[in-house]
């Protein structure tokens, strides 16, 4: 829509450097002229014009976070230790995990590639189509073998996580996601999925240090 602005770019801050994070972006702008709470998060609004979406990385279910100002509030929500299993999926591979505020108590990547789209036509096409749908079956099926193994339980006591936290190619996440294996898993409250790099052992931890993260979307001034 004409005249809206689309945020220029998003940054992932643990819930201990939150303050020093937004003390240095209202330095950096001005000084801070506005906070408004939104169905989304905290909205910070600069002098200059800049504004900052901060989102908590889940809702407070019943856990709201303490603290005098919503700043504080919002980082003593961001700081809870919830628990998650983590599903990354792209051509290039996956990886699965199970975290405790942000550290991996167990995972498993793997590599399985998946060619790109051609543009060629007639009896080639139809060959390269089936051989990528073959290749995109294999990493599916590979990926849901691992993630129902690791989502078992065997890093929580045999306990359930809370939440699943996903990212890579939405359509192999939700193919790996209806694998008859992971029935038990694919209802569970998600939280909003990460872009990512093609997963391995970094990525993974990376990823789940930024889905307990306060997830902050900055638009620049005009």
């Amino acid at each position: 829509m004409a005249g809206v602005r689309e945020p220029s770019r998003t940054a992932f801050v643990p819930a201990a450097r939150l303050a020093g994070w937004v003390e240095r972006f209202a330095a950096a702008h001005g000084g801070q002229t506005g906070l408004s709470d939104t169905d989304r998060g905290l909205e910070l609004r600069m002098d200059d014009g800049a504004v900052a979406l901060l989102s908590p990385p889940w809702s407070d279910d019943g856990r709201p976070g303490r603290g005098q100002g919503p700043l504080e509030r919002l980082a003593s929500l961001a700081s809870q230790e919830r628990s998650m299993g983590l599903l990354l999926v792209r051509r290039g591979g996956y990886a699965v995990g199970l975290a405790v505020g942000g550290t991996l108590l167990a995972h498993k990547c793997g590599t399985k590639y998946v060619q790109s789209r051609t543009a060629a036509g007639g009896q080639s096409q139809h060959r390269f189509a089936r051989r990528r749908g073959n290749q995109a079956d294999a990493l599916v099926g590979k990926a849901a073998v691992e993630a129902a193994r690791i989502f078992s339980g065997q890093g929580l006591g045999g306990q359930a996580f809370e939440y699943l936290a996903t990212g890579g190619d939405r359509s192999l996440v939700e193919a790996v996601l209806a694998e008859s294996a992971l029935k038990p898993y694919a209802a569970r409250p998600r939280l909003a999925p990460l872009a990512v790099a093609d997963p391995n052992a970094a990525v993974l931890q990376r990823a789940a240090a930024d889905f307990c993260s306060v997830r902050i979307q900055v638009t620049d001034p005009a």
